[in-house]
């Protein structure tokens, strides 16, 4: 039997330990506690509570990030230099605003959206906190270059193209862009002014105008619209018009056969409706009219006598048709490096149809007919499958003129180590074309190892299989590289004017170097093909330095 002194210290010394192990636990269960009160319900679980949008919080992003900009003067001078996109623009671009119902689907719509923007690198939308029935939201968004003297060289299928300009895509913020460049390609030398603006206030409208001053004549266009920017839009409309006179030419084995003066009016105006997003789907129903003038005069050439083809005046009244599928997926390095890509899966069918008659001002009575289709899919996660095929061409007196039907498919399959393995094959075939339409087949359309405008003729076929390669490499925080070992093959079929007889199926090999430039959001070509099989005219080794929107 213990003391009573001792029992009583053990005691003391027990409610003691009790006591700090109560304070060291409370900490935790504290945490427990909030970690509770602030977890955030899933998607489904916050629409079908009815829960609504609370706070919209908007972090506008820079061009480099503070880890990115790693303390170097250059970069930190060209943050300061640039100004990051108004908050005012972005919250605009929302589908949603505060105290809206809360949607998965039109946050992640407004993601895809803001991705599109030619000023934004990348976007994301997340939620953040839920309380009292209210979802607050976070939009994070990153900046491109905005203000940036443009230099371009390319040198596609033997021939060189250069270009130099400034450029501003985001003027003050604001996501208009304005630009003046002096070009240079193997058709004319261009001096352009443009303005434009994607998404122009709460009305969604897009304006684009431009101005070009041509070695060979001039260009002007403008256009104004309020398009079915998002699937639940239920209303668009628009108009446009655009003046150009240049010269054209054709090309058979990478030279000229003919040339001459084309001038073109166009105008067109359209309204249209749709019930929106229901059930997965999209149905738009649109009305227009279109004013279509090409006029066409011989040009002075040594080339000998020239076919000049037939003018054609074409003013309609069209209806149009869209069923579109709600079914996208984001992926990462397909066809972009290190950046956000979504694609659209599922279908969408497109049909339209015109009747252009004396009536109305035409030269002829005609059907105009045009049709588009495309579907998508991932048959296993790491597969993914585009599909798309168009129509288009004309119905005089019973006869299909200037008829072109496309197909493509494109193939993506995911690999281990930043591999990616792509294939494509795309297929076109014209019927009754008209002259001044030609289906060509070189180094500017997917047949790297030969001159452009190789091979003509009236039905194409081009298959390409790539071996694509990912880095991690960041060079400089603002360069972004990956590879390509590549084989393409194609031919062309039929016989059009002037065109010599076709080579059969022409093949090359090759590979390239891409560099992903983040600030702007472009990616640069270097690739080297090697004729497999072409007359031994052609250069054995064809250079090709461009600058693409795509890998």
């Amino acid at each position: 039997m213990r003391p009573l002194g001792t029992s009583r210290l053990l005691g003391a010394t027990a409610v003691k330990a009790s006591v700090l192990a109560l304070l060291a636990l409370l900490p935790l269960l504290s945490h427990a506690q909030s970690d509770s009160s602030s977890r955030i319900p899933d998607d489904a679980t916050l629409e079908a509570a009815g829960a609504v949008v609370g706070t919209i919080l908007i972090d506008t992003r820079n061009v480099f990030s503070a880890a990115e900009a790693d303390g170097r003067p250059i970069r930190l001078l060209a943050d300061r230099a640039h100004t990051r996109t108004r908050e005012s623009v972005i919250r605009e671009a929302l589908l949603f605003k505060e105290g809206d119902r809360y949607s998965h689907r039109q946050v992640a719509e407004s993601a895809r959206l803001l991705r599109k923007k030619p000023y934004l690198f990348d976007a994301a939308i997340i939620k953040v906190a839920y309380h009292d029935g209210r979802v607050d939201l976070k939009v994070t968004t990153k900046d491109v270059w905005a203000v940036f003297p443009s230099f371009s060289f390319a040198r596609n299928g033997g021939s060189n193209s250069s270009g130099a300009g400034i450029q501003d895509i985001n003027v003050l913020g604001s996501g208009m862009a304005v630009g003046i460049s002096r070009s240079r390609t193997i058709d004319r030398t261009q001096s352009r002014l443009s303005v434009s603006d994607s998404d122009w206030g709460s009305n969604h409208l897009r304006v684009n105008a431009a101005y070009s001053d041509n070695s060979d004549g001039s260009a002007r266009s403008f256009d104004l619209e309020r398009p079915f920017y998002a699937l639940d839009t239920h209303w668009a409309t628009g108009a446009s018009a655009s003046d150009y006179r240049q010269i054209d030419s054709l090309y058979d084995q990478g030279v000229i056969i003919d040339q001459f003066q084309a001038h073109e009016q166009t105008a067109q105006a359209y309204a249209g409706w749709s019930p929106g997003l229901q059930n997965g789907w999209v149905e738009r129903f649109t009305i227009g009219v279109i004013h279509d003038d090409i006029q066409f005069e011989a040009i002075p050439s040594a080339i000998g006598p020239p076919l000049l083809p037939a003018d054609r005046k074409l003013d309609y009244p069209w209806v149009q048709v869209e069923l579109l599928q709600d079914s996208y997926v984001t992926l990462l390095n397909h066809d972009q490096i290190g950046r956000t890509e979504d694609l659209h899966l599922g279908a969408r069918l497109l049909a339209q149809v015109g009747f252009a008659e004396p009536a109305f001002g035409s030269d002829r009575h005609a059907v105009m007919v045009t049709s588009s289709a495309s579907y998508g899919a991932q048959p296993i996660p790491i597969e993914t499958v585009l599909l798309s095929t168009s129509f288009s061409g004309r119905i005089e007196s019973g006869t299909l003129r200037d008829g072109k039907w496309d197909a493509h498919v494109r193939w993506y399959l995911e690999e281990a180590n930043h591999w990616l393995s792509y294939a494509t094959i795309d297929e076109t075939v014209g019927h009754n074309l008209d002259l001044d339409d030609q289906i060509l087949l070189g180094g500017d359309s997917g047949l790297r190892g030969y001159p452009l405008r190789y091979q003509d003729g009236t039905a194409r076929v081009l298959a390409t299989v790539e071996q694509r390669y990912f880095s991690d490499l960041y060079l400089f925080g603002t360069q972004r590289l990956g590879g390509a070992l590549f084989v393409d093959s194609g031919r062309v079929w039929g016989a059009p004017p002037l065109a010599t007889p076709n080579l059969g199926f022409l093949s090359d090999v090759g590979f390239g170097l891409r560099i992903g430039n983040s600030p702007f959001g472009n990616i640069t070509h270097i690739d080297l093909a090697f004729p497999l099989n072409g007359p031994p005219s052609i250069a054995r080794t064809q250079l090709l330095v461009q600058i693409q929107a795509q890998f």
